[in-house]
């Protein structure tokens, strides 16, 4: 790994010992109760991945606008946005693809099987209980997708405490409205829970001033989610359970013909939707099965030149049954096997619309003294591209009572999106699946004054897809293309202490993305170059502190430069934004909250030609019944 990678890692890592007289800080993270890493329940301190986790507190106290931005402030994760709220947003997790995040909702797997992504930039935060992120590889225990990491969101339940009623309601800058609603609880051994949210924003002007032949006007965003959950336990200890979530958006974009002639007016109403049921039962006390079955449907009709245009109707059903044995105190025997239906229909004619992947795995999770590991293994069958076997094992080691030490290898694949395969001028049904290696250490460590923790990855994917792009008769023409090969080396720092009454929260990571592919292409050598939209350097800073009943916080986030393009030829200018935000405590129940977004007015963009918001203020009022 070349200089420019070691010495920042350095400089942060000598910084810890300055901050040692920092007062002492309660981390309740620490207990969270975590079960995306292994499919199964364990606690912070027993998982060997690297994991973040943001609870409904930290959602609210953040009062980040959308789960995108929010996601942002996970080490390693970067994002590309189309010109603000509601536009197609992609997320990049340790340089990996954006289609190489699996994305769970309730355990349930979305995402559309054309494009290959999940709309992130739909899904509300005011609906979200809890969101789980992964970061390495997991196919091991889900199949496909899972080659930068795992994200899960877990919407809002209820418990037995009785009925507890919220709402929020919201107004900013570009008229903005936001507002939610709704009311979550139980008595005895059933819960439920019942939730809507709204917003309605004039957006910007997507595309910079003058650009030809494109609109001068703002491109507004709505949504309208709803979220429906319940469950029971049984006296003999069977718990039944269900969810229900649906977003509905309608979404205004720029989007002309190469003569500008025609696409005017464009606009597109979507539509999200993921169901799910689970069993769950003990047929003997050291025996756990767990049944789930679920739907995730993605539908898009767009209009342009105010006439229909095209529309993507993507589904994926699956099923899973898992088996949790405890062999003793600190050993459990994962057994399970899943499968899954990807089907494709809307007015674009592809030349397969289905495909199914069989999977079974294994796992086995042992803790002895001051050594715990996790081994995984899985076989998966895809109806395209034939059978392969993934795998993870890990190992950690505690040095002492307060730090520890942790390896962790991992492979994974993932089959191409029916996109990259079929889709008319772009697809490209040659295309092989792509697989991939992970080598991850790390260093964790809890002290009195705050936590800190360090990991170093490299990962190598063979046949990874890109987006290659051609001049024919003065025209660009893109194609999925297999890369063949690509090398990721990268080291992410956290640090978080509580220094003079301020809580905050720091990290850095350091990336090499690298194109290893031998070809050549209309003079352009590959080999070497940055694969495209991956910030080398990423910084994220989160300070927050009370007053009484007020609290005031800052929000910095940092990126240096990247290329649009995977031939290296358009640079993107690195930027620093900054936020602001407070809160003041009415009563127990009530709250009030302003914001201020890109408090410096930064002009920057994340994809070539399409803006990103300027400074932008929000105000919030906010209840929830104790």
């Amino acid at each position: 790994m070349s200089n420019a990678l070691y010495k920042p890692a350095a400089m942060l890592l000598c910084a810890i010992p300055c901050i040692s007289q920092a007062h002492a800080a309660e981390h309740a993270w620490l207990d969270d109760q975590l079960v995306t890493a292994t499919r199964t329940v364990q606690t912070a301190q027993q998982s060997l991945a690297a994991v973040t986790v943001f609870d409904r507190a930290q959602i609210e106290q953040s009062q980040a606008s959308s789960l995108p931005e929010l996601l942002q402030k996970v080490p390693g994760v970067s994002l590309t946005n189309n010109g603000g709220p509601g536009k197609n947003t992609a997320l990049y997790m340790r340089g990996t693809n954006a289609s190489h995040v699996l994305v769970l909702v309730d355990g349930i797997k979305i995402g559309s099987a054309t494009s290959g992504g999940a709309a992130l930039q739909d899904l509300p935060l005011e609906l979200i209980e809890r969101i789980e992120v992964v970061r390495g590889p997991r196919s091991s225990l889900y199949g496909s997708e899972a080659i930068g990491g795992v994200i899960q969101i877990f919407t809002r339940r209820g418990d037995a405490s009785g009925a507890k009623p919220f709402f929020s309601a919201g107004y900013g800058t570009h008229d903005s409205y936001s507002g939610s609603a709704g009311v979550s609880g139980g008595a005895g051994s059933g819960w439920y829970s019942l939730a809507l949210s709204g917003l309605d924003t004039d957006g910007i002007n997507v595309k910079p001033i003058g650009s030809s032949g494109y609109e001068d006007d703002s491109d507004g965003y709505r949504n309208l989610s709803g979220a429906l959950s319940g469950g029971y336990r049984f006296a003999n200890g069977l718990e039944l359970d269900a969810n229900l979530l649906q977003a509905k958006s309608h979404n205004d974009y720029d989007q002309v013909n190469s003569r500008r002639t025609s696409g005017f007016r464009a606009h597109a109403d979507n539509l999200s939707t993921v169901v799910g049921s689970r069993a769950r039962f003990t047929p003997l006390e050291p025996w756990a099965v767990t049944l789930q079955l679920g739907r995730s449907e993605d539908k898009s009709d767009a209009y342009q030149d105010g006439a229909f245009y095209s529309r993507f109707d993507s589904r994926r059903d699956s099923a899973s049954w898992q088996n949790d044995l405890t062999l003793a105190v600190g050993h459990t025997l994962t057994l399970g096997a899943d499968h899954q239906r990807d089907q494709v229909n809307g007015s674009t004619a592809y030349a397969e619309d289905s495909r199914d992947n069989s999977g079974a795995f294994v796992q086995y999770l042992g803790e002895v003294g001051r050594h715990n590991w996790q081994m995984a293994l899985r076989g998966d069958d895809n109806q395209q591209f034939g059978q392969h076997a993934t795998g993870n094992i890990g190992y950690g080691y505690a040095l002492s009572d307060w730090l520890r030490a942790t390896l962790n290898y991992g492979s994974a694949f993932k089959a191409p999106t029916f996109n990259q395969l079929y889709y008319p001028g772009f697809g490209n049904p040659d295309l092989d699946a792509e697989t991939s290696r992970s080598l991850e250490v790390g260093l964790a460590a809890e002290h009195a004054w705050g936590h800190w923790a360090v990991n170093a990855y490299r990962t190598e994917i063979a046949d990874l897809i890109a987006t290659v792009t051609t001049q024919i008769n003065n025209r660009s023409v893109s194609q999925a293309e297999g890369v063949d090969d690509a090398r990721i080396r990268g080291v992410e720092l956290l640090l978080g202490s509580e220094l003079l009454g301020w809580r905050w929260q720091a990290n850095y990571s350091v990336m090499e993305a690298e194109n290893r592919s031998r070809r050549v292409k209309n003079g352009i050598a590959y080999y070497g170059k940055d694969l495209n939209r991956r910030p080398s350097q990423l910084f994220n800073l989160d300070l927050d502190r009370n007053f009484g009943g007020l609290g005031l916080g800052a929000s910095l986030h940092a990126q240096n430069a990247t290329y649009d393009d995977l031939e290296n030829q358009k640079e993107l200018s690195g930027f620093a934004t900054l936020d602001l935000r407070s809160e003041y405590r009415l009563s127990p129940e009530w709250r009030l909250q302003a914001r201020i977004a890109n408090l410096l007015d930064v002009d920057y963009a994340t994809v070539e030609g399409f803006n990103q918001p300027g400074q932008a203020v929000y105000l919030t009022v906010r209840y929830q019944a104790l």
